[in-house]
């Protein structure tokens, strides 16, 4: 598979926007570059896998993708938080 340069800058300026979203949301505060970078990314596969299943469409383009990757980080966060209460 190949990925051109543009399109993996665009993922990871995505996941670096919605991670950061996400963390603030349901933490006040970002987890560094690094951190929300990795949940973004993560949380855009989560959105884009639960989504579609829920019946949400966001639209398309750089938005569709900004949101989706946005609600799969805050559902990451809230998994990753009921399983540290655990």
């Amino acid at each position: 598979m190949h990925l051109p340069y543009q399109s993996l800058v665009v993922i990871l300026l995505v996941g670096l926007v919605a991670g950061w979203i996400a963390a603030k949301f349901m933490t006040k505060y970002g987890m560094g570059i690094v951190g929300d970078i990795v949940v973004g990314v993560i949380g855009a596969y989560v959105g884009n896998w639960l989504a579609p299943r829920l019946g949400v469409h966001f639209g398309t383009g750089l938005v569709r993708a900004s949101l989706n990757a946005t609600g799969g980080a805050i559902v990451l966060l809230l998994l990753v938080r009921l399983i540290r209460r655990v």
